[in-house]
Formats: structure tokens, C-alpha cells, sequence
């Protein structure tokens, strides 16, 4: 209802001092540090399929559906009106149409189908532009594009699945893998007890047959805690065999063409991901086909994890990046104290310090993909992917709710109702801090990293060292970094601190190898500066917010 034209003359007043509506969006054109990040970490060529997605999502046609989608939660229907068990999830067109849209422009797919130079970071600069209207669809795309190199470790299998996997065609029925032209998969891996500890899950496999190991079927029978998007049409499981934990490949459907026993108990009522079903599921005797080797099923299901990490950050980078549209909007169009917001200084000051905020989460998001990219062709691209992908999801998750709430508050009492967007937003924010590792797994991960990848960290150090010598704050906070390092004896009582360290550091050297001097000099002024709180509001006095800002 809020594009259509309002009465602007009431009996009591008139209306004034409110924003307009801010109408369609183009998430691509309007967007020039999304494009100059594309550039340069190698996917210009995909710029008129990143051109024409912008202009489709960000339509009032599409943010209308995310409301619609929002506002009316999947249902679960367990059995049909014959009383058979059917666990099927009941969503609102609206989401239909949204994941619709994701499959057909190649949301959880256009990586592996352009596979050159630049094809994961266009992969995730169209994952950044459609998680700005809609984070609930994400949780199936990611982990649907985050299986594809999983299916390698089983040639059977992928051949079996992977063509319906990168199909363009979105299929919602609840039919046989081989009757559907297209197909999603999920991933069944925590249980109450462990939670991220997945050692301590205690689903059991037991083999069909004496046939064991990669390929051969077992039957599954445990809990699972936490079990996302479950209307996909199979998903990766872990659970324990004689060996120990082996992952297996879990249909909706079995191969007799009978449904497979698994039941979902009941979906999650979540702070926010309203439009996304979460669920427990127990499974009885459940089907599924060993993938990977038994006994390694954390390392075959390690690609689908980083590759959802990956997506945690840029889906937050996004939020944050909507949450700056708004409050742009906002700012710009309403007064106080007979001043427009946005030029009242200590307003453009929180502004622009969190437009860098924003456009660092995605600059950084991007390098991490174009890494991912080179990691078949380049060591050190190897290892910086390795290490950078958990410096990006810990650091990058953990801004977005502060400066999705700092945004809120820009708006005042309008971005606290349901009507605005930024609750939302607000909800959603904390979610991908939480999803594939939360805050202290990821920090320990990047310390792993450090011990198992003996080129993680001159990796880490050549990248950073190729921006030295540009800012005096960036070049003291590099040398305090190294010399930290050398001791490490505790190392993980610091390592959140480190992570933010060298979060900040990789965004500030892309900011100096970028050449914008006024960005330059604000990021590493404030962010490696001896005066930073991680207050929004605080950057130098001599800051070309005008700059920052775009010119508003």
C-alpha cells in the first residue's frame, strides 16, 4: 500500500516534513561502490546480467513480496487430510515468487555455470543485491550453491544431482528427484546437545547392506536441532558410523520411489527470517547414501560450510548497504530544528562513517571472492581464502546489527513501526553472526587456520604489505599486528581482537589500493586510529563527508 498516492491534505493538517516514498530502487546504477568493487576484483564482464538483476530487485514489486513473504511464515502441514504423513511446509506465493526469481537469474548457480575469472565475485555481488530485499531465500541459495563441490567427493551421486542443482527452472513440487527439472539441497548438521560442536552429535548410520563406505546406503536414525529451508529435496547429513562421523547424502525421496522417513517435529518460532522455514527433524531408519569418505564427513561437508560463510558475509554487507539507502533517504528529505538532517554536522558525520562501514563490509566481501576464484591456480590466493573467509564472516556479521540499529535510530520514531523496512532489517541483522559458526567458532577458526596453513599468514601479510607506506595509522597498526603474532602464547584469549585487527587492516588496504585519498584517510584514521570506540559518529573532523556520502 505504500506506493500508492496519499492524501497530502487532511482535515486536521497538512502533511509535510515526511519523506517520500523512495519507489523503485536500482541496486546496481545507484550503487557506484558495488561497481567499482566488481571491477576491480576481476568480474566486469558481468556487467549487464548485474545491470538488469539491480533493476529487477530492487523494483517495488520485489520489496512488496519480501513484506508479503514476511508477514505470512511458512505453516508446517505434517499430514495430508488421509491422515499420511507428508511434511510438506506451506509458503506464501510471495516467497514462491522470490525464489522463483533467485533460481531463474542463478542466485545459488552462476558461479559454477560461468566458470572464469570473476564468476564468484559476480556470484556474490548478485547474492548482495538480492539479500537487500529478501534475506529468507538466501538460507536455500547458499546452501545450494555451497553443495556443488561437496557432490564431487561421489561421481554418482553428482551426476544425478548436479544438472538438476544448476538448473534455471524453479520447481516446488514434492515429487521424485528424477521427475523434477530443478532441484535445492540443504544441510542437516547440528543437534541440540553440540550445537557447533558437531562431534557430539549422536545420529547413528547403520549400512543396508555389507556393502560400507563412499557411495553404499545407510539408515539414519537421530535428531537434528536446527534443520533450515527443509522443503528442499534432499540434504547433507552427518552422522556416526562404527568409523565415526561420516556425512551422507539425505532424500526427500527414496530411489523405490516411496518417501523417505524422515519427520519434521516442528519449525522455529525466530526473531527474525520470518519468510525462511526453520525445523526440527528426527530421523527413523531415514535413508540416505554415504558421500565422501567414512569417518571424514566433517571434511566433506567443510567446502558446504566455507561456502556458506561466504554468503553470511556478503548478505550481511548487504543488509547493511539497504539500511544505508533508507536512512540516506531519511536524512535527506526530513528536518529538524530548521535544518535538513543531513546537514546538521554530527548527523553527516554518523552517516558517512557508516557509508564506510558499509562499503568496507563489501570490499572486503568481494576480495574474499575473487580468492576463492584463484584458489585452484595460486597458493597464496589458496590460503588467503582459507583465512580471510573466517576473518570476513566473524567481522562483518558482527557490524551489521550495530549499524543496522544505528540507521533505525536515524529514522526516529518512523523506523521502529512495522510499516518501514529497518525492523526488518533490524531482525534479520544478527542472524548470519549466528549461522555456520557464531562469533568465538570463527575466531578459533581463523587461529586454526594459522596453525594448519603454513602460508595462511605470509599470505595474509603480503596482501597487507602491498599497501604500506600510504598511511601512517595503517602502517603502525601492520607492525603491532606482526609483532602480536610472534608470541603466541595467548593467542586465543586475543583472538577476537585479532580478527578485528586483521578484518580492519584487509579493509583498509583495499580502501588505499582503491586511490580514493578521502576514504583512505577516514577508514584508516578512525579504524586503526588510537581514538576509535566502534562508535558510529566519530570520524575526524577534517573528513570530507560530502565525499563519503556521494554528494548529497
Amino acid at each position: 500500500m505504500n506506493h500508492l498516492r496519499p492524501i497530502k491534505q487532511l482535515p486536521t493538517h497538512e502533511v509535510e516534513n515526511m519523506p517520500p516514498y523512495i519507489g523503485n530502487q536500482d541496486l546496481w546504477k545507484g550503487d557506484k561502490n558495488l561497481r567499482d568493487a566488481v571491477n576491480r576484483e576481476g568480474a566486469g564482464w558481468a556487467e549487464k546480467k548485474l545491470s538488469d538483476f539491480g533493476q529487477l530487485m530492487g523494483s517495488t514489486e520485489m520489496f512488496n513480496h519480501a513484506e508479503k513473504a514476511n508477514k505470512n511464515p511458512p505453516e508446517l502441514k505434517a499430514f495430508d487430510q488421509y491422515g499420511n504423513r507428508i511434511n510438506y511446509i506451506d509458503y506464501h506465493p510471495s516467497y514462491h515468487h522470490l525464489l522463483r526469481a533467485a533460481i531463474n537469474n542463478e542466485i545459488p548457480s552462476f558461479a559454477w555455470k560461468h566458470n572464469k575469472e570473476g564468476s564468484q565475485v559476480a556470484h556474490m555481488a548478485l547474492t548482495y543485491m538480492f539479500n537487500q530485499v529478501e534475506g529468507g531465500v538466501m538460507c536455500p541459495m547458499a546452501m545450494t550453491y555451497s553443495v556443488i563441490p561437496a557432490l564431487k567427493h561421489n561421481q554418482q551421486l553428482e551426476d544425478q544431482w548436479l544438472p538438476k542443482v544448476l538448473s534455471n527452472q524453479y520447481d516446488d513440487r514434492d515429487i521424485p528427484i528424477d521427475q523434477k527439472v530443478g532441484a535445492t539441497i540443504g544441510m542437516f548438521m547440528t543437534e541440540k546437545q553440540g550445537g557447533s560442536d558437531v562431534r557430539a552429535n549422536s545420529t547413528r548410520a547403520k549400512p543396508v547392506s555389507s556393502n560400507v563406505g563412499n557411495g553404499s546406503n545407510y539408515l539414519l536414525t537421530g535428531h537434528k536441532y536446527f534443520c533450515s529451508a527443509p522443503m528442499c529435496d534432499a540434504f547433507l547429513v552427518l552422522a556416526n558410523t562404527d568409523v565415526g562421523l561420516s556425512c551422507f547424502l539425505v532424500p526427500r525421496w527414496m530411489p523405490n520411489g516411496e518417501r523417505n522417513s524422515f519427520f519434521i517435529q516442528r519449525l522455529k518460532d525466530k526473531l527474525g527470517n520470518k519468510s525462511n522455514a526453520s525445523s526440527e527433524i528426527e530421523l527413523d531408519d531415514t535413508f540416505g547414501t554415504m558421500i565422501g569418505d567414512e569417518g571424514k564427513g566433517i571434511k566433506t561437508i567443510l567446502d558446504m560450510v566455507i561456502g556458506n560463510r561466504i554468503y553470511c558475509a556478503v548478505s550481511s554487507a548487504s543488509l547493511m548497504r539497504q539500511a544505508i539507502v533508507q536512512v540516506q533517504h531519511h536524512v535527506s528529505h526530513r528536518s529538524a530544528f530548521q535544518r535538513r538532517l543531513i546537514d546538521q554536522p554530527l548527523m553527516r558525520n554518523v552517516i558517512a562513517d557508516m557509508v564506510l562501514e558499509s562499503e568496507a563490509a563489501l570490499n572486503l566481501s568481494l576480495r574474499v571472492a575473487r580468492a576463492v576464484d584463484n584458489q585452484n591456480s595460486n597458493e597464496d590466493e589458496r590460503s588467503f581464502a582459507r583465512i580471510s573467509t573466517a576473518i570476513s564472516k566473524y567481522w562483518i556479521t558482527k557490524r551489521a546489527p550495530y549499524l543496522v540499529f544505528e540507521a533505525l535510530e536515524c529514522h526516529g520514531g518512523p523506523g521502529y513501526i512495522e510499516e518501514s523496512i529497518m525492523p526488518r532489517l533490524y531482525r534479520e541483522a544478527p542472524l548470519n553472526s549466528i549461522w555456520e559458526g557464531s562469533g568465538n567458532v570463527m575466531c578459533l577458526d581463523v587461529l586454526r587456520a594459522l596453525q594448519r596453513d603454513k602460508n595462511a599468514l605470509p599470505s595474509l601479510f603480503r596482501e597487507l604489505a602491498s599497501a604500506k607506506g600510504s598511511n601512517k595509522n595503517f602502517d603502525e597498526s601492520f607492525s603491532h599486528l606482526k609483532e602480536t603474532l610472534q608470541d603466541p602464547i595467548d593467542l586465543e584469549i586475543e583472538a577476537r581482537l585479532l580478527t578485528e585487527k586483521m578484518a580492519c587492516l584487509i579493509q583498509a588496504s583495499i580502501f588505499i589500493k582503491s586511490g580514493e585519498e578521502e576514504k583512505i584517510s577516514a577508514f584508516c584514521n578512525s579504524r586503526l586510529g588510537p581514538r576509535w570506540s566502534g562508535a558510529f559518529g566519530t570520524l575526524p573532523t577534517d573528513t570530507s563527508f560530502e565525499y563519503i556520502m556521494g554528494g548529497l
